[in-house]
């Protein structure tokens, strides 16, 4: 027998897709994917006002499954192409999703630098320990010793701290969350993409096919002795990561240091939340617009290519003059 439900039909998110999707069954990018969908609906942004770039690698997938603009870009290279987004285009909404293995060995010194410019985007970094894609691999983000089921022997190089490499490069917004804690990683996502600044996100993340060390039953782990859960809210225990505009030098000294001691907490307790927030550094948007105020008006993304004949408007004689040999 067919019931009926008195309850109001709700549409879908207007991010939604329904292209297939190919990742492994219980892969916590299904979990970020949600979290990202339910956070730009709820924030009610319009899908032609939103960029998602990926990289290369299982992540990388993600624009292919948001109904927004999306660019898939090269291996290491997401963030120039987020960066220069949002300078053609200020008005965008730009959010670059890569793994770890992307972002933090052939991508590393274009993390440094994103960091640097303090564009106001949203990076968001998968971290399962492993390259996915490529059947298994050590991520940076594996321990020294460790070794999964695709690995003949345990990694011999030391691990790369996401979120002490995202404070050491200048980013100006940092947190943590938890790909299957979709409600907390939302609530993380938004605050990253309303930051007016550099925003990097790391997700820690289950890889059933290829990382057995750190599943769901690893991360939802408590202490025998305590009883405590291994990952716990930054902000539930009472820590601030906030430097107001003006602060003066040492509480940004002081608070680099708290987050610098978070950072290195793994094992038992594992931290989730905003590790750091700095209101006292200037978006790099700002500082082009006290620079140049007329750039304000002019960005590549606002001026006309050509009229409306649909010739080029675009003189490259001058260019051609100076490269003259």
């Amino acid at each position: 027998m067919t019931t009926r439900s008195n309850e109001p039909k709700r549409d879908k998110s207007p991010f939604h897709t329904n292209r297939a999707n190919d990742w492994c069954a219980g892969c916590g990018d299904f979990g970020i994917l949600h979290s990202l969908e339910k956070t730009l609906t709820h924030m009610e942004l319009a899908p032609d006002k939103v960029a998602v770039f990926g990289g290369i690698g299982c992540s990388g997938k993600t624009p292919y499954y948001l109904a927004s603009y999306g660019i898939h870009t090269l291996h290491g290279r997401l963030l120039p192409f987020a960066t220069g987004a949002k300078l053609a285009n200020p008005a965008l909404t730009v959010i670059a999703v890569g793994g770890d293995g992307d972002g933090l060995s052939i991508g590393a010194g274009h993390l440094v630098g994103s960091g640097r410019r303090n564009v106001d985007l949203t990076y968001i970094l998968f971290d399962n320990g492993v390259y996915g894609l490529t059947k298994g691999q050590a991520s940076p983000t594996l321990r020294f010793g460790e070794q999964t089921r695709a690995m003949p022997a345990p990694t011999m190089l030391e691990q790369a701290n996401p979120i002490a490499l995202g404070l050491a490069s200048g980013f100006t917004w940092i947190g943590r969350g938890y790909a299957y804690d979709t409600r907390h990683l939302g609530e993380l996502i938004e605050q990253a993409i309303n930051h007016p600044g550099s925003s990097m996100l790391t997700v820690l993340q289950p890889c059933p096919t290829y990382n057995e060390l750190h599943d769901k039953d690893w991360f939802a782990g408590k202490d025998r002795d305590t009883g405590q859960s291994r990952l716990y809210s930054l902000q539930d225990e009472g820590y601030d990561p906030l430097i107001v505009e003006g602060a003066a030098q040492t509480l940004r000294e002081q608070k680099m240091l708290h987050c610098l001691s978070k950072a290195q907490e793994w094992g038992d307790r594992i931290p989730l939340g905003v590790f750091f927030q700095d209101l006292s550094r200037p978006p790099l948007s700002g500082t082009l617009i006290r620079r140049q105020p007329e750039g304000q008006m002019a960005a590549p993304a606002k001026q006309p290519v050509s009229d409306e004949q649909g010739h080029s408007l675009v003189r490259l004689d001058g260019l051609f003059d100076r490269l003259s040999v």
